[in-house]
């Protein structure tokens, strides 16, 4: 009897330690969804125009120290982050014409996937000291590490556009929830309110991708209730994927209107197929790459969203160097973004943002 008293508190034991350990997991679980579900999300943050802060800071404080600063962006095999590096070099060769002593060294990993790759060359600029460093991730979490050891170490960050880095200080770029709507709103003037479209979204941990595909189907949801969103799958930005996704979807739905994909990339990729269709299907992107405005010269791609990377480069710089000169900056810094499209693709970005060069304090 004794036995079976003390095998069965045993087994009461144990019995109870699994269901606290079960628990304290499910604990941990719903932790980090409330986490998740609460996070940094600029796009709902009362963010500040780049010009709004202008008039509010005044000129660009001379700073007299060396600085060489580091920006990570996510793959220069697109164009986009091509140009948004020569945007950055831009910024800071218009400043050193001015006499300030100051570098941009732009780098990018491997591919949009390199993750691993992408942590390692920001803890390699935080290893150098470099004097301030400018991110975009390629998802919301892979560069959080190498943020902390910034801010740690009194290096200056600031999260530049797509993934989102709640742990920077500040962050500077378009609103992209905007760049879905934008389009949702071109495209149902286009099919007065009616018709089948579809969506290829980009990666699915990246917080454009997300925002984007939000924007759009909300307006469309509010606005164009004789819309129908027939299709939406992920293609993780790739041509090809693209391509291929849209050569089903062509084939599935004969009456389909529309297709929108979360970059120019994909853009291309669908266009590559709406042409062998020979079908009549509006076509947009994101980003306003060289060769989506090439393709909307020919007639092909029908629009795409400019962010204007070389301008928010060069954005990015002088408000990291109005940072380091001690300026007060706003948590998010929305940079400009537009429609590009037949009327427009040939109007100067100056003249369509409006561009001005920043006051230097002399």
């Amino acid at each position: 009897m004794n036995k079976k008293m003390i095998l069965a508190s045993l087994v009461s034991v144990s019995l109870m330690l699994g269901a606290c350990s079960a628990n304290s997991s499910n604990n941990g679980a719903s932790g980090g969804e409330t986490k998740a579900n609460t996070g940094f999300n600029p796009d709902k943050e009362d963010g500040k125009l780049y010009s709004e802060i202008r008039d509010e800071l005044g000129a660009v404080p001379k700073v007299t120290d060396e600085l060489n600063l580091g920006g990570v962006a996510k793959a220069f095999e697109n164009e986009y982050w091509r140009t948004l590096k020569e945007g950055m070099e831009i910024g800071a060769d218009k400043f050193s014409s001015n006499g300030y002593n100051i570098n941009a060294d732009v780098k990018s990993p491997q591919g949009e996937a390199d993750e691993e790759g992408q942590l390692s060359i920001v803890r390699d600029m935080i290893n150098k000291k470099y004097s301030g460093l400018l991110l975009s991730p390629i998802s919301d979490s892979n560069l959080v590490p190498g943020v902390e050891e910034a801010v740690e170490d009194d290096i200056p960050v600031i999260n530049v556009n797509d993934g989102i880095i709640a742990e920077a200080p500040h962050f500077v770029g378009p609103k992209a929830v905007e760049n879905g709507e934008k389009v949702a709103e071109w495209v149902s003037e286009k099919l007065n309110g009616k018709g089948k479209v579809a969506i290829v979204v980009g990666m699915p941990k990246a917080f454009a991708a997300r925002q984007r595909t939000l924007g759009f189907e909300s307006w469309i949801k509010d606005n164009a209730p004789g819309i129908e969103i027939v299709e939406k799958q992920n293609a993780d930005w790739d041509r090809e994927k693209a391509k291929n996704t849209a050569e089903t979807w062509i084939k599935k739905h004969p009456d389909l209107k529309a297709i929108f994909a979360n970059n120019d990339t994909m853009a291309l990729g669908v266009q590559e197929a709406v042409n062998a269709s020979g079908k009549d299907i509006l076509v947009m992107g994101v980003d306003g790459i060289g060769e989506a405005y090439d393709s909307i010269r020919k007639g092909e791609l029908d629009a795409t969203i400019d962010s204007f990377p070389k301008f928010k480069g060069q954005i990015a710089v002088e408000m990291m160097i109005r940072k380091i000169g001690g300026q007060e900056l706003p948590r998010v810094i929305w940079t400009p973004q537009a429609l590009i499209d037949s009327t427009n693709v040939d109007t100067p970005a100056e003249e369509i943002i409006g561009w001005t060069e920043p006051e230097l304090a002399q």
